[in-house]
């Protein structure tokens, strides 16, 4: 029997709690409640035992915007926390065309092969017109979706940084829990995510072509930055030389750019995923990475200013989701806009009138 000290914390709790009816008796809230914490429970030991439709469960609960979900998710995470970290966290990126689902597929399929379980996040981009997005990653990848030690899941980017953040951060640490050991993380060279994807991971690739004007846009500094590594995908067929001339530009390319400073020089690899070509190579090379990068202590210090990133990024979400659901925000908004309009303020004035409404 609960003293009436639990009886009454549970009874708080419910309150709070909207999907928990409170026409109910006291006693049935509590019992909705108790029910409702073995559930969370049961989740979490279905993760831990790699259970596919249990992670697919909780990273939907990620996914969504419900306050009501947000105890929940606090409460797996914690849960599953201790049992993460134990991964190799890759990205992948390159345009659209480029191939990058069949890449991963023919990547993945290696892997599994060596005993490995592969865990595949797929960002694909959200409108910004219609919200909506594609998530087709898993009817593309057909042989490596059906294999019982791999999992893939796309996920819409929402409308900002910190939505790719939040959410692939999360379900990364989810999967490891689950037992993948190696993690794939897919985002499309279009936009602000490879930033995001680039700061999460331990490794990140960039995916090019050769003959369609790719070369060019790969001498431009930003992305190809970033990269640890350039596969240059579709080397086959008619396009082997172009391949093989594009390789020699971004080598040349890439010597223009400072050192990484764990020492690594990024590679260029010539690959053909439709012919599974240059597949291996490309693995041993990561494999090779990974040696060097935990030999000398980087491997560490990544992880480290990856738990930064997550901070930061999950601060600055928060502060500007706390900013725009104040009720004082609300109300005044549409009136700066429209004084904004009418040329009466301008966008910094506005901002800072804003942000000190904030505060009071």
């Amino acid at each position: 029997m609960p003293s009436s000290k639990n009886k009454k914390s549970a009874l708080q709790e419910t309150k709070s709690d909207p999907s928990i009816n409170l026409s109910k008796t006291s006693a049935e809230k509590i019992k909705a409640l108790r029910r409702k914490s073995k559930d969370i429970t049961k989740l979490t030991e279905g993760i831990l035992s790699g259970n596919k439709t249990d992670l697919s469960q909780a990273i939907t609960l990620i996914e969504s915007q419900s306050k009501r979900h947000t105890e929940d998710i606090k409460t797996i995470i914690s849960s599953c926390l201790p049992h993460s970290s134990k991964s190799l966290r890759i990205g992948i990126t390159g345009v659209p065309g480029v191939g990058k689902s069949t890449f991963i597929e023919q990547l993945g399929l290696l892997l599994v092969d060596r005993g490995h379980k592969v865990a595949v996040l797929a960002v694909d981009p959200s409108s910004s017109v219609t919200r909506g997005s594609i998530l087709g990653d898993k009817t593309r990848m057909e042989k490596l979706v059906q294999h019982p030690n791999a999992y893939i899941r796309p996920t819409a980017s929402g409308e900002s940084l910190g939505g790719v953040a939040r959410k692939t951060r999360e379900s990364i640490l989810l999967c490891e829990a689950a037992g993948y050991d190696i993690l794939l993380i897919e985002t499309v060279g279009v936009g602000q995510s490879e930033t995001a994807v680039h700061s999460m991971t331990d490794f990140f690739l960039l995916l090019k072509l050769a003959g369609a004007g790719d070369e060019l846009q790969g001498i431009k500094r930003g992305i190809i930055e970033m990269a640890d590594a350039i596969v240059i995908n579709k080397a086959d067929g008619e396009n082997v030389k172009a391949a093989k001339k594009a390789k020699v530009e971004f080598n040349r390319a890439l010597h223009m750019y400072p050192s990484k400073s764990n020492g690594w020089v990024p590679k260029v690899k010539l690959a053909s995923a439709l012919k599974n070509e240059g597949i291996e190579e490309v693995w041993d090379m990561l494999t090779d990475y990974f040696e060097k990068a935990k030999k000398n202590n980087y491997f560490e210090k990544k992880r480290a200013d990856q738990n930064k990133f997550w901070l930061t990024q999950t601060i600055e979400d928060s502060l500007k989701k706390e900013f725009y659901q104040n009720e004082v925000i609300k109300s005044e908004f549409p009136k700066i806009l429209q004084k904004i309009h009418n040329n009466n303020l301008s966008p910094f004035e506005a901002a800072e009138y804003l942000l000190s409404k904030a505060k009071s």
